[in-house]
């Protein structure tokens, strides 16, 4: 059966808890591939009329919401053992440069840094644990939290959602477009942060002001 021909036979509630569920772990800090999926989904319902993108916007805002409070209070009971413990099970996500990383942008930016970190695949991992081992005050890490998700998830879906609405007729005669386009994305936000990950371990990381 042809991809596109079985993504139409999914029940639209199945594809929202999907959207969801997977959103939620991978902010929880379980590397899923998050934004593939909600990109995917959004293309879906620029091109099915039974998907509500509202819906899946706001399904996918709250499972961003809710795994990276999650992420937070594990990284607040954890710890740096946690951290530890994740390089340990996920090497090539939870690196030392990664961790470097994720540790510099959250000194210098404090919870802007996890506003913006939904913005970047592997941060958006990290976002939610490092604030909790970082102790950073529930109150800002809230704020930001809801906002980049509602931000991020809502504004990731309803983007993609309009550019297929317009492109809809070319995007029926490749279907395999959405897919690609979808791999595209995580990549290159991937590579982008693998490359600040290599800088990261050439140099010291700064004392929080």
């Amino acid at each position: 059966m042809h991809v596109q021909e079985w993504l139409e036979t999914v029940p639209p509630l199945a594809i929202y808890l999907l959207v969801g569920v997977v959103i939620g772990l991978e902010s929880l800090g379980i590397p899923l591939p998050g934004e593939i999926i909600l990109v995917s989904s959004a293309l879906l319902a620029s091109q099915h009329g039974d998907i509500d993108p509202v819906i899946l916007g706001a399904c996918a805002s709250a499972g961003a919401i809710i795994g990276d409070s999650i992420g937070y209070a594990i990284g607040r009971k954890g710890g740096r053992p946690l951290l530890a413990w994740l390089g340990g099970k996920f090497p090539k996500h939870f690196s030392e440069g990664h961790i470097a990383t994720a540790e510099r942008s959250f000194q210098k930016w404090g919870m802007w840094a996890v506003f913006f970190g939904r913005f970047v695949a592997l941060l958006r991992i990290f976002a939610g644990p490092l604030a909790g081992v970082l102790r950073m005050p529930y109150w800002k890490f809230l704020v930001a939290n809801v906002l980049g998700g509602i931000v991020w998830a809502g504004g990731t879906t309803a983007v993609i959602y309009y550019v297929g609405v317009v492109a809809e007729s070319w995007l029926k005669r490749f279907s395999w477009l959405g897919l690609v386009v979808a791999v595209l994305i995580g990549l290159t936000s991937m590579l982008i942060l693998k490359r600040k990950a290599k800088k990261a371990t050439a140099e010291p990381v700064g004392v929080p002001e």
